[in-house]
């Protein structure tokens, strides 16, 4: 099987260089390969023109012309992917590139649609704000009532889904929005998200971490929207 990595990357000069040299050097085991998908939302610090100038038949890199924001950097890697699931990785250094390999195996041993990472299973928990960790819990408790979940960290950024199913589930929000439209539209597609303990080194605001309190309002909204059947249907599983 081969894996699509998809690394959003929007003003990461500082870390982007090591993100992308920890991915691939990552064995994943087993009969996986791998692609990785660098998809550039018009950052303005320097990091396109670095990424313009790798030359590696392993990566591929897409340059947004205007910053349309983090869910559609994940909807570009997914309409440009190759592989038969993708992960989404981050381009900062919270989460580890050295964990995919957990997914892969997670994957080969149970065939599930979706393994996403959970930064709470295991009772090691690292989160900088206090109101980052309260507004993660209620996010997960509201996506676990609306679409029958049983999810112990939605908002993780590490999510690796079967590719057939992303593209059929007619995914629309363009923000961080996107980390949740994702599970709900799995879930009401009748999919089962299975998840795995990973490691997490939160950054702070004063070092580029962006998501604010208000896009947990956001988060909320689009459940809502999607529970209520108003951006589009999803093609329900038969398995």
């Amino acid at each position: 099987m081969k894996l699509s990595v998809i690394i959003c990357c929007y003003n990461e000069i500082a870390t982007i260089e090591e993100v992308i040299a920890n991915t691939q050097a990552v064995q994943l085991g087993g009969d996986w390969e791998r692609e990785i998908l660098v998809v550039d939302n018009y950052s303005t610090d320097g990091t396109r023109e670095l990424l313009q100038q790798i030359d590696d038949p392993e990566i591929h890199t897409v340059f947004h012309e205007q910053n349309l924001g983090k869910g559609m950097s994940i909807r570009t890697g997914i309409g440009a992917m190759e592989g038969d699931y993708f992960i989404i990785q981050d381009a900062d250094a919270e989460y580890d590139p050295a964990e995919h390999s957990k997914f892969c195996r997670k994957v080969e041993e149970t065939g599930t649609t979706a393994v996403f990472g959970s930064r709470v299973l295991g009772g090691d928990v690292h989160y900088e704000y206090a109101h980052a960790y309260v507004g993660v819990k209620v996010l997960t408790a509201v996506t676990n009532f609306l679409f029958g979940g049983h999810l112990t960290d939605v908002a993780t950024a590490t999510k690796m889904v079967r590719a057939d199913v992303a593209k059929s589930l007619n995914l629309t929000t363009t923000d961080f929005n996107l980390d949740f439209e994702l599970p709900d539209k799995i879930l009401l597609a009748g999919h089962e998200i299975l998840e795995i303990p990973i490691s997490y080194n939160p950054r702070t605001y004063a070092e580029g971490k962006k998501i604010k309190t208000s896009d947990g309002i956001k988060a909320l909204i689009t459940m809502c929207r999607d529970r209520l059947g108003l951006s589009g249907g999803v093609l329900k599983s038969n398995g």
